[in-house]
């Protein structure tokens, strides 16, 4: 009988951590209570044909180990022995570590005697391995003078390496194995270990404990690959952001021994001690990366806002952050985020709140220049929904809203502003459409739609545009169906007078007025969301040169080529993004009174914000149920910059009086006086 992966880990883990809990197991393996159970019930069943005893657990969590287990599979000197257990991804990582650090030629005579399984056991598990390979751009090779070796650039070969030195010390005897298969020396590897603990006093930070047992070993064998000549490629990197760390010296220290080490293998080494995890530093903000503390600080403001969540002593959550987010800087920078892959994926718990962590890392996006992978923004999620807890708050407990529009990705993000301004206190998880919502995941109380959808949670029907009395009525109807009161039944007099059974107030009026504007805010104006009601207006953007005036089109196509010369001619748009625009079938680019906006995706070729308008006398056909007669075609080079300007345009298609006087203005300079009252007096 032969266990699987998991269950494999488990017992692992309880072995080498006597005290866990089932929680703690839970928690760290993602998995729940009748999960856990089935593994142990297969452990116990390995266990009965070992002739060993059963693993008790209380009533507590507690697992009671008996001795004999422990040391029937970890003898005194925590060498692994016969008995020892091996399983089918343990096997791979061991196929792996042995291809990275051979010096002779390895038969499959060579893997079988090593790991003690059949010939067809080790092919099978070789195949596997090469599929995992595929990631690295790596594979296994045969020849009959240098037997079985890895193929591919020694960039992802060390990358490999690493990760797997580091899945190997994980488990039970780990280490044993590495020194054993790897055939190192101890004396070397504690040299390194020595040396490395003087570097901890140099860069005034301590290592994660793991990374401590690991990097020695790691060192080795980078050493003996260079010295069998398997030296790195030069690679993209800035060479002055990386010698000017302590992690510079550090790694000359390390090599002091070696002067024939190549630059670019001083410069890796660096970059694995900038990418290791720390759980103490003395100082974090470097020379080096003079704007990460203020890039977090606008990290946990976006999450604030989308979580309608305060932050308590943020201070001290920034410098949890930042020890995990300098060296991941690193990771990512220079993509070697595999070095320290998020083995476990986040918790049921957490799945709503990683998706808002994971929007609100754009300012960490902008500052490395590369999207922020799941292995790093999973283990933010882990913190600071950590800190949550610490203090008491939930992402669960918040009224959780979508919104799912039809009419494009612009008009979509135009009304998640505008709700968002109007509800506050709702965490708007994402503007979708109706494809897109059919399939999504999370869970969910709310939606907002200009359109009926099926949907178990309260359904919302919206207005694309919403007018000041539109809002007023539609906070009115939420809150009442969401708490079961509007803001008329509630009494601030009355509210004061419990307040004043129970404290003293020195400020009776103010507070009086404080709660009468936050209890009473929706039946007054709406305050403008500053990411949309911004210039540029839609008359400074159309300007006279970007209008075309025709009588009328042969086709669809053959307009919207028309309507986007005026933007080809300035150096606007390229053809490419002309090209794309065509493909856009979307009828729901078709607003009222035969109005349309194409647009395509900002990266198919828009260089500067702009919006041409092309006039017909005469509409043409856009499909079987839609007519077109005036076209703004929309390159936007974010999403906010052209908001105001979009939803000019979509009042603009509300109001036929205004249509019809574009229609027969005899000049450009009588369209825009039309389209220029849209920013000074807008028409409700």
């Amino acid at each position: 009988m032969q266990l699987d992966q998991r269950s494999s880990d488990l017992l692992n883990e309880i072995i080498k951590k006597p005290g866990l809990k089932s929680k703690d197991l839970e928690s760290k393996y993602v998995l729940n209570r009748r999960q856990l159970k089935y593994s142990f019930d297969k452990i116990n069943d390995w266990l009965k044909t070992k002739n060993l005893p059963k693993i008790e657990r209380t009533k507590q969590g507690l697992f009671i180990v008996d001795p004999i287990v422990s040391s029937a599979l970890l003898d005194e000197d925590q060498e692994y022995s016969d008995d020892n257990i091996l399983s089918e991804r343990e096997r791979e990582d061991l196929l792996i570590f042995l291809l990275l650090s051979k010096q002779e030629e390895f038969s499959l005579v060579h893997f079988t005697s090593t790991l003690d399984v059949s010939k067809n056991t080790v092919l099978s598990d070789l195949r596997k391995v090469q599929e995992r390979l595929t990631a690295y751009q790596l594979e296994i090779t045969y020849t009959r003078r240098e037997g079985y070796e890895l193929s591919g650039k020694e960039f992802s070969v060390r990358k490999l390496l690493i990760n797997t030195v580091h899945r190997i010390m994980e488990r039970a005897n780990g280490m044993w194995r590495i020194l054993e298969m790897g055939e190192l020396d101890k004396s070397d590897i504690q040299t390194f270990h020595d040396k490395i603990q003087n570097i901890e006093q140099t860069l005034q930070l301590k290592f994660t404990d793991e990374k401590i047992e690991t990097m020695p070993y790691v060192l080795s064998l980078l050493l003996r690959r260079m010295k069998q000549s398997r030296f790195i490629d030069p690679f993209y990197i800035h060479y002055e952001e990386l010698m000017d760390t302590k992690e510079w010296k550090a790694t000359e220290e390390i090599l002091e021994n070696q002067p024939d080490v190549p630059m670019e293998e001083r410069l890796f080494i660096t970059l694995h001690l900038l990418t290791a995890n720390v759980y103490w530093a003395e100082d974090l903000t470097e020379e080096s990366i003079p704007e990460l503390l203020n890039t977090l600080q606008e990290v946990l403001h976006q999450f604030e806002k989308r979580s309608c969540i305060y932050l308590h002593n943020k201070e001290q959550l920034l410098h949890r952050l930042l020890l995990h987010v300098k060296p991941a800087y690193y990771r990512v920078k220079y993509k070697l985020t595999e070095m320290n892959e998020w083995h476990h994926t986040v918790s049921e718990e957490f799945q709503e709140l990683h998706h808002l962590v994971k929007q609100s890392t754009g300012p960490l996006r902008e500052l490395i220049g590369e999207v922020i992978p799941d292995s790093e923004t999973a283990y933010l999620t882990m913190l600071i929904g950590g800190w949550l807890t610490k203090q008491g708050d939930s992402i669960h407990h918040k009224t959780k809203a979508l919104v799912v529009c039809p009419h494009g990705v612009s008009v979509s993000r135009l009304l998640l502003g505008e709700l968002k301004e109007l509800f506050p206190e709702l965490v708007f998880l994402d503007a979708l459409s109706v494809r897109d919502f059919r399939k999504y995941d999370l869970e969910y109380d709310v939606v907002f739609s200009p359109v009926f959808v099926h949907t178990e949670a309260k359904l919302f029907i919206v207005s694309k545009i919403l007018n000041p009395s539109e809002k007023q009525r539609l906070r009115q109807q939420v809150m009442s169906e969401l708490h079961g009161y509007t803001p008329e039944h509630l009494s601030v007099d009355y509210i004061l007078e419990i307040i004043h059974k129970h404290v003293d107030i020195s400020q009776s009026e103010a507070l009086a007025q404080e709660l009468d504007r936050y209890l009473h805010k929706d039946v007054r104006p709406i305050a403008p969301d500053p990411s949309i009601d911004r210039k540029p207006h839609l008359y400074e953007i159309v300007t006279q040169d970007r209008m075309t005036l025709l009588p009328e089109a042969q086709s669809w196509e053959e307009a919207l080529r028309k309507a986007s010369d005026p933007l080809l001619l300035d150096d606007s748009i390229t053809e490419n993004y002309v090209n794309e625009m065509l493909t856009q079938t979307d009828p729901y680019i078709v607003l009222g009174n035969n109005v349309a906006i194409p647009h395509a995706n900002p990266e198919k070729g828009v260089k500067n914000l702009a919006i041409s308008f092309l006039r017909l006398k005469e509409s043409i056909d856009f499909d079987t149920n839609h007519e077109v007669q005036f076209i703004f075609i929309i390159a936007a080079l974010d999403k906010h910059h052209h908001l105001q300007a979009l939803r000019q345009i979509m009042k603009l298609s509300q109001h036929p009086e205004d249509i019809k006087a574009i229609e027969q203005a005899s000049t450009k300079q009588d369209i825009q006086t039309v389209l220029q009252q849209y920013a000074y007096n807008e028409p409700t």
